[in-house]
């Protein structure tokens, strides 16, 4: 016979058992348990006594709208996906096999100490991370039109890693056929420095790492505004001009970017002063020399590594100031034999070491102890 004291506790566990799975509905998930600092692109939300969490990136691709916004249910406990829930569905309730379709995915899972968990990749040969190109059992499942889905599903993805660029991925429609789950992630889209490596949250959420990820993601914020702060009591400004022609055209970015925000925060001036956008805008080659001539440093200049290349791609840009004092620096100390470059891998969990290195290039006498980690010196 079941005791009266025994009876009453297991009645109040088995309804505190059954409130935790009762069927949920959308708007229920309306509790954060996460609401980034720095990034603008994603959040992280549960409902009352569950478990379970939803991963919502508002924007997968640029110009995404709020009915763009993807979302992943990442399902623990047992518990089922809300009632009115069209995203995607993690059922593991972590992702320990993950395809990840950028590098910067896998330097993400890096500074969390979880690149184990990466299953595949796009484009093997342009990744830097050393445990992962060291792997035979990661494959490399292609890129663009030719993605090798037959090696995806031989793997047994928990979850693929997509981004978006002016539109949903190509891969999201044949995924769902499929039936194998993907997240999108947009930090590229991120215009502060900071906002880029939040992302390293998503990331744990998704792999059940969530309080390690803001652990150290505690750690890079404080180290890259102690660095930003130390830049804003110099009192030289000097003047930035960024990038080369590409495809016939000289792209800027805007006054409010990421590339931008990195150049102020060094303590220095972005030679592009047009504002009222969001989006990079190309400029004559008239212009670009003007700006170039003005500028004291010329930094992320594409594909050259050496003065010679540039000035025999850009006679005329020989005669401009950096060209003459030959302060001309490329993200390329880091690049790889394949073409791939660790400035867009690391460098996105890595903002402090590259405001580092853009301090030492305007303040010469600032942190010489330090050594580059990304950028170099064209000679």
């Amino acid at each position: 016979m079941i005791k009266p004291l025994l009876y009453l506790t297991l009645a109040a566990s088995l309804l505190t058992a059954c409130a935790g799975h009762r069927d949920q509905q959308l708007d229920d998930y309306d509790i954060t348990l996460y609401t980034p600092t720095y990034a603008g692109g994603f959040e992280i939300k549960t409902a009352p006594g569950a478990e379970s969490s939803i991963l919502v990136c508002r924007t997968p691709w640029q110009g995404a709208g709020e009915d763009d916004a993807s979302m992943l249910f990442i399902a623990r406990d047992g518990e089922k996906a809300p009632d009115g829930f069209t995203g995607q569905v993690l059922d593991a309730g972590e992702a320990k096999r993950i395809v990840c379709m950028s590098s910067s995915y896998i330097a993400m899972l890096d500074a969390i100490d979880e690149t184990d968990r990466v299953a595949a990749v796009s484009g093997k040969g342009f990744i830097s991370n050393e445990r992962v190109k060291a792997r035979a059992d990661v494959p490399d499942v292609g890129f663009d039109n030719s993605i090798d889905y037959e090696a995806i599903v031989a793997i047994d993805p928990d979850l693929v890693l997509l981004y978006g660029v002016n539109g949903s991925n190509a891969l999201e429609g044949k995924l769902r056929e499929l039936g194998i789950p993907y997240a999108y992630m947009g930090e590229y889209l991120e215009e502060h420095p900071l906002g880029k490596a939040e992302w390293i949250v998503a990331i744990g959420e998704i792999t059940g790492q969530r309080p390690k990820a803001q652990r150290r993601f505690e750690t890079i914020a404080p180290a890259y505004t102690a660095l930003r702060d130390m830049a804003d009591t110099l009192s030289r400004h000097p003047k930035v001009m960024i990038n080369t022609p590409y495809a016939d055209s000289w792209v800027m970015a805007p006054t409010t970017s990421y590339v931008a925000t990195l150049i102020s925060d060094a303590g220095a001036e972005y030679a592009y002063s047009k504002t009222g956008t969001n989006t990079s805008l190309p400029i004559d080659i008239e212009e670009a020399y003007l700006l170039t001539d003005g500028a004291d440093y010329w930094i992320n200049v594409g594909q050259y590594t050496s003065l010679a290349e540039m000035q025999a791609a850009l006679p005329k840009f020989k005669a401009t100031k950096p060209m003459r004092d030959k302060q001309v620096w490329n993200t390329t100390l880091r690049a790889t034999p394949g073409g791939g470059n660790d400035y867009w891998e690391s460098g996105v969990v890595n903002p402090d070491l590259m405001l580092t290195d853009l301090i030492k290039i305007f303040h010469p006498g600032v942190l010489d102890s330090v050594p580059f980690t990304y950028y170099q010196r064209l000679e």
